[in-house]
């Protein structure tokens, strides 16, 4: 791990694995909410199927997030400063090329950044689908965010009555998140259009069959010039576990 500071004053963390060169650029993964780099892509094996392939891999713990620092005013956080952040480590590694995969909040930071900066070469999304493109961002809908900032902050989470809601506190409780850091992020989420018709270069939209914050993914694929989508076995948590998301990505990243 090493850490750096970003284009406003925070530190960040970011991991670097496998060797630099070859005829490939490094593939940049960011992850999720509420997790980090290591339990969103280093634990389900992916990481290592990248190296494997002949990849340098690179991965940021996003603010907020893992073992990067952690404010809770939600000004400092929302995927427009996360992409930031993506741009300000491409210039501190000096990368002139990359490819990007991002999981769900990591998603919506992946398609920012494509959308703004031409260091990315391809692109991969998981763990989101229409709210990308009729919400900009994670679907409101499928986790009300008012419901998911009150379960985050509850001193007794007994009182949860959204079982979705409940499996991101028991998550974060689990994984010993900052949870006011989680719930300032939660109320920064990005809510304005993207200019997906900017991402002219190749992207493949992942998604599980049965991730209720990634329904309908060819929604998604249609809204981006050059993209093509898959479905594959499990859920929001479970889908980066499945062999065939690592295999997929390594694939269209080759």
């Amino acid at each position: 791990m090493q850490t750096f500071t970003s284009f406003d004053g925070i530190t960040l963390a970011h991991y670097c694995w496998g060797e630099p060169g070859g005829e490939l650029p490094p593939v940049v993964l960011h992850h999720g909410f509420s997790t980090s780099a290591a339990a969103n892509w280093k634990a389900p094996g992916i990481v290592d199927a990248l190296v494997a392939a002949g990849r340098q891999v690179i991965a940021i713990d996003a603010r907020g997030h893992g073992s990067s620092e952690k404010p809770h005013d939600p000004a400092r956080y929302g995927e427009d400063k996360m992409a930031r952040d993506l741009a300000a480590l491409f210039d501190l590694l000096e990368l002139d090329r990359v490819d990007l995969a991002g999981y769900s909040m990591g998603g919506v930071v992946a398609l920012l950044t494509a959308a703004a900066d031409d260091r990315v070469r391809r692109l991969v999304t998981g763990g989101i689908g229409a709210g990308a493109v009729e919400q900009g961002g994670v679907d409101r809908a499928a986790l009300p965010g008012r419901a998911l900032i009150d379960g985050l902050l509850a001193d007794d989470p007994s009182g949860i009555t959204d079982e979705r809601v409940m499996g991101f506190r028991l998550f974060a409780d689990a994984s010993g998140a900052d949870r006011k850091a989680l719930a300032a992020q939660a109320q920064a989420g990005h809510r304005t259009p993207i200019a997906l018709d900017r991402i002219k270069i190749p992207t493949l939209v992942l998604a599980g069959t049965d991730d209720w914050l990634a329904t309908r993914p060819e929604v998604l694929a249609a809204a981006l010039p050059d993209a093509r989508w898959k479905v594959l076995s499990g859920d929001h948590l479970t889908v980066v576990r499945n062999p065939e998301f690592a295999a997929a990505l390594v694939s269209f990243l080759a």
